[in-house]
């Protein structure tokens, strides 16, 4: 009996310091963290919920949007997020595809991704994150829709045409 209780109280040690082991490893994966980051900013957009959603900016966060007049200070933007998150609006982006770079001392990441939108289709993310007090936070990000090739002269004429004075 003694052996069992040894044994299992070894078995419980071992699986204790494995999951020790495993959030240490977690932690010095700071692509999975970044991922994990976008990925928690896409669902808190989708289920309008402000507080989540800005917990992952930085103070000093710019948001760059579709539109060429899109240019948002974080204030800015929060002003427009929250009047829009109030009526329990807000935006879903599936993620489809992810890439993820580091300046070489680690503190700042960069990335690409493709998204598909309900209304827009494909559209691509990008962005810069800073580890601030050990947590990745959004610097910038910049919602753009991608224009293939051969449609983008027609696109083009049709925004010049719309700024055109009438």
């Amino acid at each position: 009996m003694k052996q069992i209780t040894l044994l299992l109280v070894a078995c419980a040690f071992s699986l204790l310091a494995g999951g020790g082991s495993s959030a240490a490893k977690k932690s010095d994966n700071p692509a999975a963290e970044i991922s994990a980051v976008l990925t928690d900013l896409d669902d808190a957009a989708s289920k309008a919920d402000y507080e989540r959603y800005f917990s992952h900016f930085a103070a000093d966060a710019v948001f760059l949007g579709t539109d060429a007049t899109e240019h948002w200070t974080l204030a800015e933007f929060k002003t427009y997020t929250k009047a829009r998150f109030a009526n329990g609006s807000g935006w879903t982006y599936m993620m489809a595809s992810r890439h993820i770079y580091f300046s070489e001392d680690q503190n700042v990441a960069w990335f690409d991704e493709l998204l598909v939108n309900a209304r827009y289709g494909q559209c691509r993310g990008t962005g810069v994150l800073v580890k601030e007090n050990g947590k990745w936070k959004v610097s910038q990000y910049h919602l753009t829709i991608p224009i293939p090739n051969e449609l983008a002269e027609r696109v083009v004429a049709m925004i010049n045409k719309r700024a055109q004075p009438k």
